[in-house]
């Protein structure tokens, strides 16, 4: 188990190390990216429809429960 806990910290250390040397630029450069991704119009409607989705599995659920229930 402790070794577990060594390997993420070493892991961890790394990803910290050449994150700072890849520096401001390159987490622009990313976070330019990913902000362009997320308001993407395909994006966008992609997370409309899981959201949907999500709802419309929640109400099942619920509604299943209560039938087990009762």
């Amino acid at each position: 188990m402790r070794f577990r806990y060594l390997v993420i910290a070493v892991i961890a250390f790394i990803a910290y190390t050449y994150g700072a040397k890849a520096g401001k630029g390159r987490y622009k450069e990313i976070s330019n990216y990913l902000g362009s991704f997320w308001n993407d119009p395909k994006v966008k409607k992609a997370r409309k429809a899981a959201k949907k989705d999500v709802l419309k599995a929640r109400k099942a659920a619920v509604k299943k429960a209560h039938k087990l229930g009762s």
